[in-house]
């Protein structure tokens, strides 16, 4: 079972993506990404197992249980916003997760731990959950606040601004963590792409207009 051998090799996991971590940051970084997200993400995922297990022990021919998101949302939004002041980029927080999923298959195939489908498939959405959510909190949490109901032209340009960027970052995040193959196009890092530059083609209909009747109503 995934959930046992996750739980037999939590710290050969954690120090293999505290591996991964440090070749792409300071050093000085590395144990902010590694010790607190890891670890409670490896503690929720076999929770996760545990209970669809049990669910398909008490109903094997019930639906596919669904993983906990609430559960892993919460604490990946809690980790991005943390490493966003502790200095971290979006991009690295996207490859935390993609560490933990490489690390979890690389011990497996060295130990001959097999991982069944419907396991793989837990591990999959409960990193596409923690991804998604996480990248929404680093964005949120960067986000300038401006007042949207300003009337001068100077605000109004640099309110566009802003949020044309937060959402482009979104929307480039979200892009490069489905291109490392950890989530699927169809899951929640896919709907906050989606969302993402729904959001830009709103905020262009919206703003556009706004600024440009402002601008011709500028005095040379």
């Amino acid at each position: 079972m995934l959930h046992e051998f996750v739980t037999a090799n939590r710290e050969a996991l954690i120090a293999r993506c505290m591996e991964k971590v440090a070749k792409r940051v300071p050093h000085t970084q590395t144990p902010a990404a590694a010790d607190h997200g890891v670890p409670l993400f490896l503690e929720q995922l076999v929770h996760t197992l545990r209970a669809e297990q049990l669910t398909a022990s008490r109903d094997p021919a019930g639906p596919a249980p669904t993983p906990t998101r609430s559960d892993i949302g919460r604490a990946a939004a809690l980790h991005g916003a943390e490493l966003l002041h502790l200095g971290y980029t979006v991009d690295q927080v996207v490859h935390d997760y993609g560490d933990i999923c490489q690390s979890v298959t690389d011990l497996a195939v060295e130990q001959d731990e097999v991982i069944s489908t419907d396991e793989f498939r837990t591990l999959n959405r409960c990193l596409d959950s923690a991804i998604a959510d996480a990248v929404s909190a680093f964005a949120r949490a960067s986000q300038i606040s401006v007042d949207r109901r300003t009337s001068s032209l100077h605000e109004q340009l640099n309110y566009f601004a802003d949020e044309h960027q937060r959402l482009i970052e979104i929307a480039s995040q979200a892009y490069a963590a489905m291109r490392t193959g950890s989530v699927g196009v169809t899951g929640a890092t896919g709907a906050l792409l989606v969302h993402a530059l729904d959001e830009l083609r709103s905020l262009a209909e919206r703003s556009l207009p706004e600024i440009r009747q402002a601008a011709a109503g500028k005095p040379d």
